[in-house]
């Protein structure tokens, strides 16, 4: 006799301006994941927003000031309360944005980040395994959707040029663009205060150059003082002739 899965309850909701795909479309695929992978679970939730509200929870939940295509949020439910799997929220305008880069419709792209989203639920995490996720991930793709995988869209790192910034509370942010740059120059302005400046001396000014005209003479030792030699007058000569 096969054994009766208990209920399944998918809850929808949206914050976003772009229309996602709803139970029709993806019910049937969050089911089986359920029955693949957590066979327990009574609940999930499925969230759609905006590039800006992903933004926000990006950078209150792990800290990094960007936008992403996908985040998961597994449920801390206490023992013997109700087995709800966790949250799965969906950046809409990016997916769309994935979906014209590789040529799909919105809801194929929605489907690999349902199930990306899914396998972070169940606990995999593809950042500190080697590359086991990643494989089960293109697997399902290929036996619930019967499609090809499609690659994940945005890399899960920093973006080139970001700089992690502390705030006051003591929590971390990452900040790119010119919030990134200011934060370069005020380091650099503190980094220059602790250096000690050393004295410069300062050269002597060259002799200012002569314009077009006589030349400089060059100064000499002065010339030994010339002497004057008297000449003696001959004496008349006694004949009376002058020779």
């Amino acid at each position: 006799m096969a054994q009766t899965r208990p209920p399944f309850m998918i809850d929808w909701s949206s914050r976003s301006k772009m229309r996602g795909p709803g139970e029709q479309s993806l019910g049937k695929l969050l089911h089986d994941l359920r029955d693949r992978l957590a066979p327990d679970a009574q609940g999930i939730s499925l969230t759609y927003v905006d590039d800006r509200g992903m933004r926000k929870l990006n950078r209150e939940h792990r800290g990094k000031n960007m936008t992403t295509d996908v985040l998961s949020f597994p449920s801390s439910a206490e023992k013997g309360a109700f087995p709800h799997l966790g949250d799965i929220v969906i950046s809409l305008p990016t997916a769309e944005k994935m979906a014209k880069k590789f040529g799909v419709s919105r809801r194929r792209e929605v489907e690999t980040l349902v199930i990306h989203g899914f396998l972070h639920l169940c606990g995999h995490d593809h950042e500190v395994d080697r590359g086991e996720m990643m494989a089960l991930q293109a697997q399902l793709e290929r036996e619930l959707l019967d499609e090809e995988p499609l690659a994940m869209s945005l890399k899960r790192g920093r973006k080139p040029g970001s700089k992690v910034k502390k705030l006051k509370d003591g929590s971390r942010v990452v900040v790119t663009g010119r919030a990134a740059a200011a934060l370069v120059r005020r380091e650099r302005v503190k980094k220059d205060k602790k250096v000690k400046v050393r004295k410069v001396v300062k050269a002597k000014d060259p002799l200012p150059k002569r314009g077009p005209g006589r030349p400089r003479k060059e100064a000499t030792s002065p010339a030994p003082p010339r002497r004057i030699v008297r000449r003696r007058r001959p004496s008349p000569s006694r004949s009376g002739v002058i020779g």
